[in-house]
C-alpha cells in the first residue's frame, strides 16, 4: 500500500465523538514512551502528523487520520504510564476502553511492544483482556534498530513463548522501526489485505 494522502480527522474522548464517516479503523496503543507516535509518523511519512515528545504519556484522545480517503488509522493514548496520577490513568484507560470496545469499525488493534524488553505485565494482562473480548489483534516491536539481529530474534522468542502460555496461536507480528522504516510496508500491506477480504465479503 502506498500511502498519498493523510489528514488529521479529529480527537475524541468517546466513539460518539469519532468522524462521522464510516470506515475501517486501524488502531495504535502501546505503553507510554514505546515509540507509538514515531512508528505513526514513519508509515505515513509525515514527521508530524501524529505528536512526539520525550515525555511520555502526551496523547490524552483518539485521534482519527484519514489515509487514503479509504480507511482510519486510529491513535490511542498510551498506558501504563506511572508520573501521572491515578485519576488520569484511570480517564485514559475508560476511554481506551471505550473505543476499543465500541467502535464497530475497529479491525485491527495494533498493540506496541519495545523490542529491547522482555514483555511486561501490563503488556500481557492488556493482551489477555483483548483475547477474552475478541479484539482482533497484532504485535509490532518497535525500536528494532537499537540491538543486534541476534539479540532481536531471541527477544521475540522469548516473548513469544510466554504467550503461547495463554494462546495455541500467536497474532500477526511485525518488526519495525521508525527510524529505518523497517516493517512499514508489511504492516501496510497486511492492512490493505483486511480492507480488501472487508470488500470482497461485502
Amino acid at each position: 500500500m502506498k500511502i498519498i494522502k493523510a489528514i488529521f480527522s479529529g480527537s475524541s474522548q468517546n466513539v460518539t465523538g469519532k468522524p462521522a464517516q464510516k470506515l475501517p479503523e486501524f488502531a495504535f496503543i502501546g505503553r507510554s514512551n514505546v515509540g507509538k507516535s514515531s512508528l505513526i509518523n514513519a508509515l505515513c511519512q509525515q514527521g508530524k502528523l501524529a505528536h512526539t515528545s520525550g515525555t511520555p504519556g502526551k496523547t490524552q484522545l483518539v485521534n482519527h487520520f484519514l489515509i487514503n480517503d479509504s480507511w482510519y488509522l486510529v491513535d490511542l493514548p498510551g498506558y501504563g504510564y506511572a508520573k501521572i496520577s491515578k485519576a488520569d490513568r484511570e480517564k485514559l484507560a475508560a476511554i481506551n476502553k471505550n473505543y476499543i470496545n465500541e467502535s464497530e469499525e475497529l479491525k485491527v488493534l495494533f498493540v506496541l511492544l519495545d523490542s529491547r524488553l522482555e514483555i511486561q505485565k501490563i503488556d500481557l494482562q492488556f493482551l489477555i483482556t483483548l483475547g477474552e473480548a475478541e479484539v482482533p489483534f497484532a504485535l509490532i516491536y518497535t525500536k528494532c534498530d537499537k540491538q543486534g539481529v541476534t539479540s532481536l530474534k531471541e527477544r521475540v522468542e522469548n516473548n513469544n513463548k510466554v504467550l503461547f502460555e495463554y494462546w495455541e496461536e500467536l497474532p500477526p507480528i511485525f518488526l519495525s522501526s521508525a527510524e529505518t522504516g523497517k516493517g512499514r510496508e508489511e504492516v501496510l500491506d497486511y492492512i490493505e489485505s483486511i480492507i480488501s477480504k472487508k470488500k470482497i465479503i461485502k
